[in-house]
């Protein structure tokens, strides 16, 4: 039987991430944007009530909650900013490859760090010149002894300039292309240099920095699983990772279609309110289509991986439809508003800004489809990766 009824506890939880959207982000999410505004209030207010981290196990003392759970606070709390959301769900991202193939004592120290106190962790796989080719990354780890010596330089690194620790891909056999890269967890006190804060279009609440490592030296022991097989856990990773980036798109596109539908029901023209023009109303039924099928797409490739299967394609169906989704409500309902939907004083100017990224980042909508392709045209087995995405 296809049930799609959320439990309870998961009702209460999507009823705790919207209360706490309502209450603590939408009323500062526009400030927090304009002025691009770091959100440590709200950043130790979602730790405190246990709306970060919900994918650390429950023995490193995170929630263990599954990853349809995770999909409900993302899509909520994306609905009151997603650049706020980014900030706070970067954890998940940082802490996936960890859990996936790190030691346990490295677990225990990393994880522990983020459920004890309201700390940051980043991701850092992408380079000036590597981004959606992961394989032509420059950063190089040379082990010395008992240590790993880490050169190079990541670039659009979420919360790189306020992270305690990084997870850290870098090439240990230069000539092995994508099959020469390991992955590493580096503290921030081993020597990292944040070198450049983004100035944004979208999502300005979120930091987004260029990270450099110049002989930072890491225990070899900080290696996450086997030399040489970084690119294989980055992929796992991002299969992981990538309903919430679905997730957080439907919230964004939700956003935006309450805001336009609203708007149509008071905004006057002709002599009637312009939800009474069949122009209007198809866009308004366009959005709302769009965004029920974004989220089954959504919650299909979550249930999927708390069932213990693999996701990979269904996790790139909803990440480029979900993205592409948000990009087109947020449009429309900028033309819904008409010539108040390019004034910044109306809300959906944001929205269309900050849905943009969401084609971009954890893989282009482009690289979406070349999974889709390879996984539809050339099935392979379930351990092996399918494509380069970051």
């Amino acid at each position: 039987m296809v049930d799609f009824t959320l439990t309870d506890e998961q009702r209460n939880l999507r009823e705790m991430a919207h209360d706490f959207a309502v209450g603590e982000i939408r009323p500062v999410a526009w400030e927090y944007d304009r002025d691009a505004t770091w959100p440590q209030e709200i950043i130790e207010k979602a730790w405190e009530v246990g709306l970060m981290n919900s994918h650390i196990p429950e023995e490193y003392g995170g929630a263990g909650a599954g990853y349809l759970d995770g999909c409900l606070i993302e899509e909520e709390l994306s609905w009151g900013c997603s650049g706020i959301q980014t900030t706070l769900g970067c954890n998940g991202l940082a802490t996936a490859p960890v859990i996936i193939g790190a030691s346990e004592a490295v677990k225990q120290d990393y994880l522990g760090r983020l459920t004890e106190a309201p700390l940051l962790a980043s991701f850092c796989l992408t380079e000036p010149d590597a981004g959606s080719d992961v394989s032509s990354m420059r950063t190089t780890a040379v082990r010395r002894g008992d240590k790993y010596v880490i050169n190079g330089s990541k670039c659009f690194i979420t919360n790189g300039g306020h992270a305690n620790w990084y997870t850290v891909y870098a090439k240990t056999d230069k000539d092995a292309g994508h099959r020469g890269i390991s992955a590493f967890v580096v503290p921030r006190d081993a020597g990292v240099v944040v070198d450049k804060k983004e100035d944004k279009l979208g999502q300005r609440a979120s930091n987004t920095a260029t990270i450099s490592f110049n002989d930072v030296e890491v225990p070899a022991e900080n290696l996450i699983g086997e030399e040489n097989q970084g690119f294989k856990i980055a992929m796992m990773t991002l299969d992981r990772t990538r309903p919430g980036v679905a997730a957080m798109a439907v919230g964004i596109a939700r956003a935006a279609f309450e805001f336009a539908t609203d708007y149509s029901r008071e905004r006057v023209q002709f002599g009637v309110p312009i939800a009474m023009h069949q122009a209007i109303q198809f866009m308004i039924a366009d959005m709302a289509t769009e965004i029920e099928a974004a989220r089954l797409l959504t919650w299909k490739s979550a249930v999927t991986l708390d069932q213990g299967e693999r996701n990979t394609l269904i996790s790139s169906h909803a990440k480029r439809f979900a993205a592409d989704t948000a990009m087109k409500v947020a449009t429309d309902a900028v033309q819904v508003y008409g010539g108040y939907g390019f004034i910044k004083e109306y809300p959906v100017e944001k929205l269309f800004r900050d849905a943009k990224i969401m084609q971009l980042y954890e893989g282009t909508s482009q690289i979406q489809r070349l999974v889709i392709a390879r996984e539809t045209l050339l099935p392979r087995r379930a351990e092996e990766p399918t494509a380069v995405a970051a």
